[in-house]
């Protein structure tokens, strides 16, 4: 009987960040349900001064890979793609007003910094999370970039 709770029980690890190789990453909680996306650090740099956010519509549903918003700098423009299958159920309307909150906190998922959306997450989504790069793979393979 203990066996059975224990394998539907999730592991008690809080938040999980994970990466991708176009410079997103999403936040899930532990049941894997619910998260934040946002771009890396790395890609807030690249960029430069953000000038301009496009964010995407709430409740909008996307598969890995599809078009979530974009990002304008004084130097370029880059879309933001989603991670993971999921459904976009707030966005950080920050943005709109004060974009560069994403070259001070890119990677800040509280209520001041520099996230892009709030989602939840489908089955097909969690398969998606599961091939993308953990923060110490991420690390190595923006290394590698110069």
């Amino acid at each position: 009987m203990d066996r059975r709770l224990t394998a539907s029980t999730p592991p008690e690890t809080g938040d999980i960040r994970k990466y991708t190789k176009d410079h997103e990453w999403v936040d899930l909680n532990a049941d894997q349900t619910a998260g934040v996306i946002g771009i890396s650090e790395y890609a807030a740099q690249e960029l430069g001064d953000v000038v301009y956010v496009e964010l995407p519509e709430e409740g909008k549903q996307l598969t890995a890979g599809d078009t979530l918003g974009a990002v304008e700098s004084v130097k370029s423009a880059a879309d933001i793609n989603s991670p993971i299958a999921c459904t976009v159920t707030a966005t950080n309307k920050n943005l709109e007003e004060k974009p560069g909150t994403i070259n001070q906190v890119p990677e800040d998922d509280s209520h001041g910094g520099g996230w892009i959306a709030k989602i939840t997450v489908s089955e097909q989504g969690r398969k998606d999370f599961e091939s993308l790069m953990s923060p110490e793979a991420y690390e190595e393979f923006t290394g590698s970039e110069h």
